[in-house]
Protein backbone atom coordinates (compact mmCIF):
# COMPACT_ATOMS: atom_id res chain seq x y z
CA UNK A 1 0.00 0.00 0.00
CA UNK A 2 2.83 2.36 0.85
CA UNK A 3 4.49 1.98 -2.57
CA UNK A 4 1.23 2.79 -4.37
CA UNK A 5 0.88 5.91 -2.25
CA UNK A 6 4.50 6.88 -2.95
CA UNK A 7 4.04 6.37 -6.70
CA UNK A 8 0.93 8.55 -6.66
CA UNK A 9 2.80 11.27 -4.76
CA UNK A 10 5.65 11.16 -7.28
CA UNK A 11 3.21 11.34 -10.22
CA UNK A 12 1.38 14.23 -8.58
CA UNK A 13 4.66 16.02 -7.94
CA UNK A 14 5.65 15.54 -11.61
CA UNK A 15 2.24 16.84 -12.71
CA UNK A 16 2.62 19.96 -10.56
CA UNK A 17 6.10 20.58 -11.95
CA UNK A 18 4.68 20.39 -15.49
CA UNK A 19 1.86 22.89 -14.90
CA UNK A 20 3.25 25.28 -12.32
CA UNK A 21 4.86 27.86 -14.63
CA UNK A 22 1.85 28.26 -16.92
CA UNK A 23 -0.62 28.16 -14.04
CA UNK A 24 1.37 30.77 -12.15
CA UNK A 25 1.44 33.14 -15.14
CA UNK A 26 -2.26 32.56 -15.69
CA UNK A 27 -3.01 33.47 -12.08
CA UNK A 28 -0.66 36.49 -12.22
CA UNK A 29 -2.40 37.81 -15.31
CA UNK A 30 -5.78 37.32 -13.70
CA UNK A 31 -4.89 38.92 -10.36
CA UNK A 32 -2.12 41.38 -11.29
CA UNK A 33 -0.37 40.25 -8.12
CA UNK A 34 2.44 37.72 -7.81
CA UNK A 35 1.67 37.06 -4.13
CA UNK A 36 -2.04 36.48 -4.72
CA UNK A 37 -1.24 34.30 -7.74
CA UNK A 38 1.10 32.17 -5.66
CA UNK A 39 -1.55 31.73 -2.95
CA UNK A 40 -4.14 30.77 -5.56
CA UNK A 41 -1.77 28.29 -7.21
CA UNK A 42 -0.88 26.69 -3.88
CA UNK A 43 -4.53 26.45 -2.84
CA UNK A 44 -5.43 24.84 -6.17
CA UNK A 45 -2.62 22.31 -5.91
CA UNK A 46 -3.55 21.42 -2.34
CA UNK A 47 -7.20 20.93 -3.30
CA UNK A 48 -6.25 18.65 -6.19
CA UNK A 49 -3.92 16.59 -4.01
CA UNK A 50 -6.40 16.34 -1.14
CA UNK A 51 -9.51 15.49 -3.12
CA UNK A 52 -8.44 13.93 -6.42
CA UNK A 53 -5.05 12.27 -5.94
CA UNK A 54 -6.49 8.94 -7.03
CA UNK A 55 -7.89 10.28 -10.35
CA UNK A 56 -4.58 10.44 -12.23
CA UNK A 57 -6.04 10.46 -15.73
CA UNK A 58 -8.28 13.46 -14.95
CA UNK A 59 -5.70 15.69 -13.25
CA UNK A 60 -5.30 18.22 -16.10
CA UNK A 61 -9.04 18.89 -16.37
CA UNK A 62 -9.63 18.79 -12.62
CA UNK A 63 -6.70 21.09 -11.93
CA UNK A 64 -7.97 23.64 -14.45
CA UNK A 65 -11.47 23.49 -12.95
CA UNK A 66 -10.06 23.98 -9.45
CA UNK A 67 -7.77 26.80 -10.60
CA UNK A 68 -10.61 28.59 -12.40
CA UNK A 69 -12.89 28.27 -9.37
CA UNK A 70 -10.17 29.54 -7.05
CA UNK A 71 -9.54 32.52 -9.34
CA UNK A 72 -13.28 33.21 -9.51
CA UNK A 73 -13.52 33.09 -5.70
CA UNK A 74 -10.55 35.49 -5.43
CA UNK A 75 -12.26 37.95 -7.79
CA UNK A 76 -15.50 37.71 -5.80
CA UNK A 77 -13.68 38.38 -2.52
CA UNK A 78 -11.84 41.31 -4.13
CA UNK A 79 -15.15 42.74 -5.32
CA UNK A 80 -16.51 42.58 -1.78
CA UNK A 81 -13.31 44.12 -0.35
CA UNK A 82 -13.50 46.93 -2.91
CA UNK A 83 -17.16 47.55 -2.09
CA UNK A 84 -16.40 47.65 1.63
CA UNK A 85 -13.43 49.95 1.18
CA UNK A 86 -15.51 52.27 -1.01
CA UNK A 87 -18.32 52.45 1.52
CA UNK A 88 -16.17 52.57 4.65
CA UNK A 89 -13.27 54.64 3.34
CA UNK A 90 -10.50 52.04 3.53
CA UNK A 91 -8.00 51.96 0.73
CA UNK A 92 -6.10 48.97 -0.61
CA UNK A 93 -2.32 49.31 -0.41
CA UNK A 94 -0.68 50.30 -3.70
CA UNK A 95 0.97 47.61 -5.80
CA UNK A 96 4.70 47.61 -5.17
CA UNK A 97 7.36 47.11 -7.82
CA UNK A 98 8.21 43.72 -6.27
CA UNK A 99 4.69 42.49 -6.97
CA UNK A 100 5.03 43.12 -10.70
CA UNK A 101 6.69 40.04 -12.14
CA UNK A 102 9.04 40.66 -15.03
CA UNK A 103 8.77 37.95 -17.69
CA UNK A 104 12.04 36.38 -18.81
CA UNK A 105 12.81 36.55 -22.51
CA UNK A 106 14.85 33.93 -24.38
CA UNK A 107 16.22 36.33 -27.02
CA UNK A 108 19.92 37.13 -27.14
CA UNK A 109 20.63 40.79 -27.87
CA UNK A 110 19.83 43.52 -25.37
CA UNK A 111 17.67 45.27 -27.97
CA UNK A 112 15.64 42.12 -28.63
CA UNK A 113 15.27 41.55 -24.91
CA UNK A 114 13.99 45.09 -24.37
CA UNK A 115 11.56 44.89 -27.31
CA UNK A 116 10.36 41.41 -26.32
CA UNK A 117 9.84 42.41 -22.70
CA UNK A 118 7.90 45.50 -23.76
CA UNK A 119 5.68 43.43 -26.06
CA UNK A 120 5.03 40.88 -23.32
CA UNK A 121 4.06 43.65 -20.90
CA UNK A 122 1.66 45.10 -23.48
CA UNK A 123 0.12 41.67 -24.09
CA UNK A 124 -0.29 41.11 -20.35
CA UNK A 125 -1.91 44.55 -19.96
CA UNK A 126 -4.28 43.72 -22.81
CA UNK A 127 -5.13 40.36 -21.24
CA UNK A 128 -5.84 42.09 -17.93
CA UNK A 129 -8.35 44.36 -19.68
CA UNK A 130 -10.45 41.40 -20.80
CA UNK A 131 -13.49 40.41 -18.73
CA UNK A 132 -12.68 37.46 -16.49
CA UNK A 133 -14.56 34.82 -18.52
CA UNK A 134 -12.97 35.97 -21.79
CA UNK A 135 -9.58 35.96 -20.12
CA UNK A 136 -10.17 32.43 -18.83
CA UNK A 137 -11.31 31.13 -22.21
CA UNK A 138 -8.39 32.73 -24.02
CA UNK A 139 -5.76 31.50 -21.56
CA UNK A 140 -7.14 27.96 -21.48
CA UNK A 141 -7.42 27.70 -25.27
CA UNK A 142 -4.36 29.66 -26.43
CA UNK A 143 -1.96 29.32 -23.50
CA UNK A 144 -2.76 25.81 -22.29
CA UNK A 145 -3.86 24.44 -25.65
CA UNK A 146 -7.04 23.00 -24.16
CA UNK A 147 -9.81 21.86 -26.47
CA UNK A 148 -13.22 23.52 -26.44
CA UNK A 149 -14.62 20.60 -24.40
CA UNK A 150 -11.75 20.73 -21.88
CA UNK A 151 -12.16 24.49 -21.56
CA UNK A 152 -15.91 24.13 -21.05
CA UNK A 153 -15.27 21.60 -18.29
CA UNK A 154 -12.68 23.83 -16.58
CA UNK A 155 -14.92 26.90 -16.80
CA UNK A 156 -18.08 24.97 -15.87
CA UNK A 157 -20.00 26.23 -18.89
CA UNK A 158 -21.16 25.02 -22.30
CA UNK A 159 -18.90 24.68 -25.33
CA UNK A 160 -20.97 27.39 -27.02
CA UNK A 161 -20.13 29.80 -24.20
CA UNK A 162 -16.45 28.93 -24.54
CA UNK A 163 -16.56 29.66 -28.27
CA UNK A 164 -18.30 32.98 -27.64
CA UNK A 165 -15.91 34.07 -24.86
CA UNK A 166 -12.87 33.00 -26.88
CA UNK A 167 -14.06 34.77 -30.03
CA UNK A 168 -14.79 37.98 -28.13
CA UNK A 169 -11.40 37.77 -26.40
CA UNK A 170 -9.63 37.40 -29.75
CA UNK A 171 -11.52 40.36 -31.20
CA UNK A 172 -10.79 42.61 -28.25
CA UNK A 173 -7.14 41.56 -28.08
CA UNK A 174 -6.79 42.26 -31.79
CA UNK A 175 -8.02 45.82 -31.24
CA UNK A 176 -5.95 46.35 -28.09
CA UNK A 177 -2.76 45.01 -29.65
CA UNK A 178 -3.11 46.64 -33.06
CA UNK A 179 -0.12 48.93 -32.43
CA UNK A 180 2.20 46.00 -31.64
CA UNK A 181 2.42 44.92 -35.27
Amino acid sequence: MSTTCDKTRLKLNDFFIQVQVKAMRQAEISTSSRDDALDILQDSMIKLAAKYADQTENWPQLFQRILQNTLRDWHRRKKVRNWLSFHFGEEEPPVTEEQNHEPISNTRTPENIAVGDQKLKEIERALQQLPQRQQQAFLLRAWWGASTDETAFAMACSTGSVKTHYSRALSKLQVLLEDLK
